[in-house]
């Protein structure tokens, strides 16, 4: 990965979360990593494939809505903030993040 990758895949802007929008992203993480966890072991102890795909699809559908709640979340703080404060260029971001996802 270059430089212009690294820079367009991860800023070096910062976002102070509030303790309740913090602690929800946490516990979806965590849920989402121990089900990712579930699924391993699941290959590990040759579970059937039907199974195993059922996991991946859960797990897919959590990681739509953690999306979801952090995409909305940003666009209510971080958007509408920048947006008041006459930084226009944060539509172009945001229309690229919504590129990203919608691959």
């Amino acid at each position: 990965m270059n430089q212009k990758e690294r820079n367009d895949c991860c800023s070096n802007k910062k976002k102070e979360r509030d303790e309740k929008e913090y602690k929800d992203l946490l516990n979806r993480l965590s849920r989402i990593e121990g089900q990712v966890r579930g699924v391993k072991g699941m290959v590990e102890n040759e579970a059937y494939c039907v199974d195993i795909l059922t996991q991946v699809a859960a797990i897919s559908a959590a990681l739509n809505s953690f999306n979801k709640v952090l995409l909305g979340n940003h666009i209510r703080t971080c958007v509408a903030e920048d947006i008041r404060n006459g930084k226009d260029e944060v539509i172009d971001e945001l229309v690229s993040a919504l590129q990203k996802l919608m691959r």
